[in-house]
Parts: structure tokens; C-alpha cells; sequence
């Protein structure tokens, strides 16, 4: 699938779901203010059925048409007048019957004004749920009834849960539903940039070994032709590029082949103490020995003298070198490392600062990751497997270190190593 196609995808998905998502919204939105609404016109018929029981019983029923049974103070509190004497059982049980009736299964609270003491007396809680708990709600009074009394369901929460349950299923159903979709994206985006990282390998592993081979190839001809014999100079020159060219086929086969065993088991280390400032001057000779660093100038900046870390001497060793040949390598000109080595509160902080080409800011992140390598387009001056810095990023992990890039301010890059003291 090509980047296009595939980006175009990603966005009318997102746009899609965003769309799914604000359509559910306004449903659920929607049914919740109908459910209000049906809640509000229920509990004002059960408790107008309520004063009608009270006022039956006490043969008032004649006042009903001339009063105004129930007030809604809010969307969870109603006052009720009666306009005759209350009694609190009758009260309580007209109050379960016919909100049950009406399909209202809610905790709920009230309170019966008392015209003597002209306050509202101690407030009686009905559960539905046995884990309620009374609540400090105080009712308003009303100076124009004389007798009423006042409800409050303190939590309706599963009142509304009954009526939006399908909408609730739904919804999570659609958040399953995205949720994998989401994660079946991610798999194809992840393949893809894996498909794209395995083709860039092996093209430049296919380069890295025909070049060898094509050298030592082209020598062994010139070598077996019986005229070369009277050119000893010239046969020596072919026997040194046969060495040359042997020695850097060997050396990529055992980056892929160091590759495939630390892949199939994970890194052990035989730590030691290090004594951290011979150990960058041995690093920094050794570099500066091989042909990758014999045109760089590497100096070692400390005030240092004492530092002892514990460290596999192998793996550090090899963390080093790869740091420093990268340094060497992405540089269109002289190279020049400064291995600055400093002392903060709880650790060692080792920064290996270089004059090169620079790593840009938004692949800094993803050049410790296998076979990652900065694209440069077409042009591909500098040959690599893309392994160097990840293997320095598994070294510095199981070491418990931290490693990070930053820009160079006189051009290049840094990379500063901590290490716990």
C-alpha cells in the first residue's frame, strides 16, 4: 500500500470515528434529557396520586381541584401540598407504592412540614440501595402551604441506568469496536515501517557484501594471470586489497551474526570496576588505531582523576567504539571528538561531542531502534546496517544507564551518557 493511499485511509478513519463518536454523543445526550424529562412527568403524577391517598383518607378530597398538588424546586426535589395533616406512615407508604407504580426504583428522602414549629421535621430516607446513606439535604419551605411536605432522591443514577443501558452497551461496544480497529491500524502502520526498515537492510547489506566480494573477486583475476609474476609491486598491491576487502566482509558478518545472538538471548554482563579515565585514554588510542578513526582527532576533557565505575568491560568497550566511529563517519570533514567527562550530584556524565553533519531533531528518537537510519534520499555516501546504535541503546539499558542527543552548538551532535556512581 503506498504512503498516500494509506495516509488518506488514516485520516477519513479519524474523521470517521470523530463522526461516530459525535452522533453517539447527541443520542445519548438526547435520551438523557428525555429520560429527565419522563422522570419529572412520572414523579409528578405518582405524587399527585400520593395527595389524592392522604386527602382520601381524611375525607378532604373536595380541596384537591383548588390547589396545586406538586411543585418542582429542582430536578431531584419536589414539594407537595396536601393542605390536611400528615401522618408519616400513611405518608411513607402511599410514597413506595406509587412510585413503584410508575417505575420509579430510586432511594429516596422526605420531610413533613410541621406548622407548629414551622420547620421542616427530621428527614426519613427510603433505600433502594442498602449502601445509602442519609444526606444533609434541607428542604426550602414555602410560606403559601400550610401542610406538605418535600422529596428528594438524593442519587438517581440507577433510575437513568435502566432507562440508557442499551445506550450504554452501545457505546462500549462502539469503544471495543475502535479499540481494535485502532489496534489492526497500528499492526499495518507497524508492518509497513518494519517492511521498510527490513528492504533498507537488506539493500545496504547486499551492498556492504557484493563490494568485498566484487574487490576480491576483480584481484583473484588479476592474481591468476601468470603475468603478474613480473610485477611484484602490483601483486602485492592485490594480495593487500584481498586482505582489506576480506577483513571488512568479516567484519559485517559479525555485526549480523553479534546481531542474531543478542536477539536470541539477552545480554549477561561480567561487571568490574572501571577506572573510568584510563579506560576512555585505552578507548580513545584503540579508535584512533583503526581505520575508521585514523583521520580524527579525539580529545579527552577532565578534571577528573579518580573515577571508578562498575561496568562489562567488553560491552562498554564496544559502546564507546561505536559512538566514536559514527562520529567519524557521518563527518564531511575533519573529524574532532571531545570525550568531556563530568562529576553530577549522583552520577557520572560522559558526553561525546563531535563536529558532524548533525541528527535532526525528530529522528533523534528512533536512531537507537534496530536498522533505523536517518534518511538521506538517494544518496548514500556512508554505508551501514543500522545496528551500531542499537546495540549501544541495549548496553546502556542493561546497564541501568541513560543515554541522549542533543545538537552541537558548533555544529555536529552530542550524545551524553549517564552513569550512576
Amino acid at each position: 500500500m503506498k504512503g498516500k493511499a494509506l495516509k488518506y485511509i488514516i485520516m477519513l478513519a479519524t474523521v470517521s470515528i470523530v463522526g461516530v463518536f459525535l452522533v453517539q454523543f447527541a443520542f445519548i445526550r438526547s435520551s438523557y434529557n428525555l429520560s429527565e424529562k419522563q422522570f419529572q412527568e412520572s414523579a409528578s403524577v405518582a405524587l399527585k396520586e400520593v395527595a389524592w391517598q392522604i386527602m382520601l383518607a381524611t375525607g378532604t378530597t373536595q380541596n384537591f381541584d383548588s390547589i396545586t398538588p406538586v411543585e418542582i424546586i429542582s430536578n431531584s426535589t419536589y414539594l407537595v401540598n396536601v393542605g390536611v395533616a400528615i401522618d408519616r406512615e400513611l405518608l411513607k407508604q402511599n410514597l413506595e407504592t406509587q412510585l413503584k407504580k410508575h417505575e420509579i426504583y430510586s432511594d429516596f428522602e422526605f420531610s413533613i412540614y410541621n406548622p407548629t414549629q414551622e420547620q421542616m421535621d427530621e428527614t426519613t430516607l427510603v433505600r433502594i440501595d442498602e449502601n445509602e446513606e442519609p444526606s444533609d439535604y434541607e428542604f426550602v419551605l414555602n410560606e403559601n402551604y400550610s401542610n406538605y411536605f418535600g422529596i428528594h432522591f438524593p442519587n438517581r443514577s440507577s433510575y437513568f441506568f435502566n432507562q440508557l443501558s442499551i445506550w450504554y452497551f452501545l457505546t462500549a461496544l462502539l469503544v471495543l469496536v475502535i479499540f481494535f480497529f485502532g489496534y489492526t491500524l497500528w499492526v499495518i502502520i507497524r508492518q509497513r515501517q518494519l517492511s521498510e526498515i527490513q528492504k533498507n537492510f537488506i539493500n545496504n547489506l547486499t551492498h556492504e557484501l557484493k563490494t568485498p566480494i566484487s574487490s576480491i573477486a576483480l584481484a583473484a583475476n588479476v592474481i591468476n594471470d601468470e603475468k603478474i609474476l613480473s610485477s611484484p609491486n602490483r601483486l602485492f598491491e592485490y594480495t593487500r586489497i584481498i586482505q582489506d576487502q576480506t577483513r571488512r566482509l568479516s567484519k559485517n558478518v559479525e555485526k549480523v551474526l553479534n546481531l542474531a545472538s543478542i536477539e536470541k538471548s539477552r545480554i549477561h554482563l561480567n561487571l568490574e570496576k572501571i577506572q573510568l579515565c584510563e579506560f576512555l585514554n585505552e578507548a580513545s588510542n584503540h579508535f584512533q588505531e583503526s581505520k575508521a578513526g585514523q583521520k580524527a582527532k579525539v580529545t579527552i576533557d577532565t578534571k577528573l582523576k579518580d573515577c571508578v565505575i562498575l561496568a562489562d568491560r567488553f560491552h562498554f568497550a564496544n559502546l564507546v567504539s561505536n559512538i566514536l566511529e559514527n562520529a567519524a563517519k557521518y563527518c564531511d570533514k575533519t573529524p574532532e571528538i571531545i570525550i568531556e567527562l563530568q562529576k553530577r550530584q549522583n552520577a557520572y556524565e560522559l558526553n561525546f561531542i563531535d563536529n558532524g553533519i548533525g541528527i535532526p531533531r525528530e529522528h533523534r528518537k528512533r536512531i537507537f531502534k534496530k536498522f533505523y537510519r536517518v534518511p538521506t534520499g538517494n544518496v548514500h555516501n556512508v554505508k551501514g546496517f543500522g545496528l551500531g546504535l542499537d546495540y549501544v541503546y541495549k548496553i546502556v539499558k542493561t546497564h541501568n544507564w541513560k543515554i541522549t542527543v542533543t545538537d552541537n552548538p558548533e555544529g555536529g551532535s552530542i550524545f551524553s551518557l549517564t552513569i550512576p556512581n
